[in-house]
C-alpha cells in the first residue's frame, strides 16, 4: 500500500476525491502522454449479486481485495451498491495492433473507493483479465480532518507495464498518486469542455499521426521567424480536428465531395496548404503576404488582400469559413458565414480580444477574461442563427477553445427576421469614433441603394505592413541611455561585499522611477516596455520575478537566452562589445577567453563570409503524394 496524507486545511473531501478520479478516468492523458485519449461506456448502477456475474471466472482473492475497503468502511452493509463502467484505451502511436486494451471501473457508491481492473480483448471478443495490474485507489478518513489518499496494489510482485496501457508501478506512486491528491484538494471544475468532445477521439489519433508523419519536413525548412516547433504542429492539429469533423459531417448527411472553405486572415497559410493537400478546395485570404506562401507551390490558393465585412466579402458557393487566430476578424466570422449563405457553417479559433469596430471591453463578472470572450463569441453565433457548439483543441497554445456552427437555429423561411435579429445586435455594440448607430460613416453617401452593403463600415483591419514593437526600433542611444542609467544605479547601491561589484536590486517599477516621463511615455508604445527593453539587454541584467539584477556571467546557472559560458575558440566571432570591459569600474568578471563579448577593439572580430544561400530543394513547392 501506497498513501499520501492531505493537508489538515482540505475542505474539498470527499467530493474533491471523485472529482480527481474522474479526471483520471476520463482525461487519462494529461498524465499518461503516451495516450490520445479513451473511449468510455456509459456507467451503470449494480448491486453485489450483478457485480458477480459481470466479473465471473475472476479469483476469490481478486473478489476480496475488490470488496476490502468498502467492507472495512462499511462493516455492517452486506449490500453494497457499485458502479460499473468500462474504457478503451487509444495509445498516440498504436503497439498493439488490433488488440484492444481496456479496464472495468469499479466505484463503490457507499465507500470512497474506485477500482481499476484492466483486460484484453481479442478479435473473437474473448476477454482475458489481467490481474496482476489490478489497482484501487481508497479515500481514508483517520480523523475528522485527518484524510489520507491510498494506492492498494492486487500483485504488485508480479505487476507488467509496457509505459502504455500498462504503466509503471512506481509511476503510480510517484506520478499518479500525488496528483490525484493535488486535483483533489483543488477541486476545480474547469470553465471548459474536455477537449475533443466533438470528435471520435481514435480516429483523431490516426489521422494526427499520419499528418504529423507526412508534414514534419517543414520544421526544417520553416522560412518565417516563428517557432517552427510549436506553428507547424499546432496548424497540423487544427487541421486534423477540421478534417475529422468533415469527414463526420459526410457521414452524418450522406455527401459525397469533400468540403469547399474559405481561411480568413490565414496567416502563414499552412492550415490551408494541409486542407488543399488533403482534398478539399479552398482559399485562404490575408492582409500580409508571408514568405513561406513561395514555397506552397500553384495548388495552395492564397490571396492577399485586407478583409472588410461588407457585401464584397461574402461566400455563397463555400461550405466552411475558417477563423483561426484572426484577432479582429474573429466576431465578424459567424456573421459573415450567416450572411453568405443559409448553408455556410464555420470555425473559429479565437485568441486576441475583439469586437466588431474595436477591442472588446471587459465587463464586471467572475468569469476570466478568456471564458468572457469565448462567451461573447457564443452569443454573436447564437444571435446570427448558429446552433453553436464549444470544443477544446489538443494544441501547443492557452487560447485553444473552438467555437463551431454547423446549423441553424431558424428555418430558411425566416431569413429576414434572423437577418434583422444580427443587424441589431451588430448596432447595440460599441462603435468606432464616427460612426453613426446604423454601422455607417457620418456623412456617407451608400451610392448603391442595396441595404447592408455598409455593414461593416468603421471596421479596422490590421495595417499592411506589420509594425514592430518589441523595444528592437527603439534608437540606439535611447536604449544605451536607459541601461547605463539603470547599470550606474545597481551599482551604486553595492550589495554584497566581494570581488567584484554585483551591485544591488530594484523592482521594475522603482526602475521606472528613475527615468524621465517622456522615456517612460516611448517605451510604453512597445510591446512589455521597459521590463522587454532590460530583458533584450541580458548581457547586463537580470530580471526575475519583477526585480532587475547586475548579471553576474560567473554564475552557474545562466537562463536559456544566455550564451554558454565556455571557453572561447581560437577564431571565434566576437561581433559584440563587452558591456562590462567598458563601463564597469572594475571591468569584465570573466577573462578575454571566457567571454563571449568583445574586451576592446582588438578583440572585436566581424565575419567576412558570405551569407549561406538556400539549399535548391529549400525553394521547391512542397507537394505530398
Amino acid at each position: 500500500m501506497y498513501d499520501i496524507t492531505f493537508p489538515a486545511d482540505c475542505k474539498s473531501l470527499p467530493d474533491g476525491f471523485w472529482s480527481a478520479v474522474d479526471v483520471w478516468i476520463r482525461r487519462p492523458h494529461v498524465v499518461n502522454k503516451r495516450l490520445c485519449g479513451v473511449t468510455e461506456t456509459e456507467s451503470r448502477d449494480v448491486d453485489e449479486v450483478a457485480l458477480g456475474s459481470l466479473l465471473n471466472g475472476l479469483s476469490d482473492h481478486t473478489l476480496t481485495f475488490l470488496n476490502s475497503g468498502a467492507s472495512h468502511t462499511h462493516a455492517h452493509n452486506n449490500n453494497l451498491q457499485w458502479s460499473y463502467s468500462t474504457r478503451t484505451y487509444i495509445p498516440k502511436v498504436n503497439c498493439y495492433g488490433s488488440k484492444q486494451h481496456k479496464e472495468v471501473i469499479l466505484k463503490c457508491k457507499d465507500s470512497p473507493q474506485v477500482t481499476f481492473l484492466p483486460f484484453e480483448e481479442d478479435a473473437d471478443g474473448q476477454v482475458f483479465f489481467k490481474e496482476s495490474n489490478f489497482y484501487q485507489f481508497r479515500l481514508s478518513c483517520q480523523d475528522i480532518d485527518k484524510w489520507s489518499l491510498e494506492l492498494h496494489v492486487l500483485s504488485p510482485s508480479r505487476w507488467f507495464s509496457d509505459g502504455v496501457a500498462y504503466p509503471k508501478l512506481p509511476w503510480l506512486e510517484s506520478e499518479l498518486l500525488p496528483k490525484l491528491v493535488r486535483w483533489a484538494t483543488e477541486c476545480k471544475t474547469s470553465e471548459f469542455k474536455s477537449t475533443l468532445s466533438l470528435l471520435p477521439v481514435e480516429k483523431y489519433s490516426l489521422m494526427y499521426q499520419h499528418l504529423k508523419d507526412k508534414y514534419k519536413a517543414m520544421v526544417k525548412v520553416w522560412p518565417e521567424v516563428t517557432d517552427p516547433e510549436k506553428f507547424v504542429y499546432e496548424d497540423v492539429a487544427i487541421a486534423t480536428y477540421l478534417l475529422v469533423l468533415w469527414a463526420e459531417e459526410r457521414n452524418e448527411k450522406g455527401l459525397t465531395d469533400p468540403q469547399s472553405f474559405v481561411d480568413l486572415g490565414c496567416g502563414n497559410g499552412l492550415l490551408v496548404h494541409i486542407l488543399t493537400n488533403e482534398g478539399h478546395p479552398g482559399k485562404g485570404i490575408d492582409v500580409r503576404r508571408r514568405k513561406i506562401w513561395d514555397m506552397y507551390g500553384p495548388q495552395t490558393l492564397l490571396e492577399e488582400k485586407a478583409i472588410i465585412p461588407s457585401e464584397s466579402f461574402l461566400f455563397q458557393h463555400t461550405d466552411w469559413l475558417i477563423g483561426n487566430h484572426s484577432d479582429e476578424l474573429t466576431p465578424w466570422i459567424p456573421v459573415i458565414a450567416a450572411r453568405s449563405s443559409y448553408s455556410c457553417r464555420y470555425f473559429v479559433l479565437p485568441c486576441c480580444f475583439f469586437d466588431f469596430y474595436g477591442k472588446y471591453q471587459r465587463r464586471q463578472c467572475k468569469k476570466s477574461q478568456y471564458k468572457e470572450y469565448i462567451d461573447f463569441i457564443s452569443e454573436v453565433s447564437q444571435v446570427s442563427g448558429f446552433n453553436t457548439e464549444e470544443d477544446c483543441l489538443r494544441i501547443p497554445s492557452t487560447k485553444r477553445v473552438c467555437l463551431v456552427g454547423k446549423s441553424r437555429n431558424y428555418s430558411q423561411s425566416s431569413a429576414s427576421e434572423a437577418e434583422q435579429q444580427r443587424t441589431l445586435f451588430i448596432q447595440s455594440r460599441p462603435k468606432a469614433p464616427g460612426i453613426t448607430a446604423h454601422g455607417s460613416e457620418a456623412g456617407a453617401d451608400d451610392s448603391t441603394g442595396t441595404p447592408g452593403t455598409q455593414w461593416g463600415a468603421g471596421f479596422q483591419p490590421r495595417d499592411k505592413v506589420e509594425s514592430v514593437r518589441n523595444c528592437a526600433s527603439l534608437p540606439r542611444d535611447l536604449v544605451e541611455g536607459v541601461v547605463l542609467q539603470v547599470a550606474q544605479a545597481l551599482l551604486g547601491m553595492r550589495g554584497e561585499d566581494s570581488d567584484w561589484n554585483r551591485g544591488g536590486s530594484l523592482s521594475v517599477s522603482e526602475v521606472a522611477a528613475l527615468l524621465q516621463q517622456e522615456t517612460l511615455t516611448r517605451l510604453k508604445k512597445e510591446c512589455g516596455g521597459l521590463q522587454t527593453l532590460l530583458k533584450n539587454n541580458h548581457q547586463v541584467f537580470r530580471v526575475e520575478g519583477g526585480v532587475v539584477h547586475i548579471r553576474d556571467w560567473r554564475d552557474s546557472k545562466p537562463t536559456p537566452r544566455d550564451v554558454k559560458r565556455r571557453p572561447v575558440a581560437p577564431g571565434a566571432l566576437k561581433t559584440r562589445l563587452c558591456w562590462f570591459h567598458t563601463h564597469h569600474a572594475q571591468g569584465c568578471p570573466l577573462e578575454v577567453g571566457q567571454c563571449p563579448f568583445a574586451h576592446g577593439p582588438d578583440d572585436l572580430r566581424a565575419s567576412t563570409r558570405p551569407l549561406k544561400k538556400p539549399r535548391s530543394e529549400d525553394c521547391q513547392p512542397w507537394i505530398y503524394h
